[in-house]
């Protein structure tokens, strides 16, 4: 595995869900990406936040722990 490799944290079905992970994840100094994958019109489909391999599994834990 290299050390660009992303990995695939968090689904949601709307735009905004995804948004605030990733704003959770950059208060705890976690870079991530959002990858839309709606449909532009209807906007179905999900959207997906990834982060680098090397920071999965603490984004994982935190993502986990912030419904609590």
């Amino acid at each position: 595995m290299e050390t660009n490799d992303f990995i695939k944290v968090y689904e949601a079905g709307k735009l905004y869900q995804a948004e605030l992970i990733v704003g959770l994840l950059s208060v705890n100094d976690i870079e991530a990406t959002i990858i839309n994958k709606q449909d532009g019109r209807y906007l179905f489909g999900e959207v997906e936040v990834y982060v680098a391999a090397k920071d999965a599994k603490k984004a994982t834990l935190i993502i986990e722990n912030s419904d609590e």
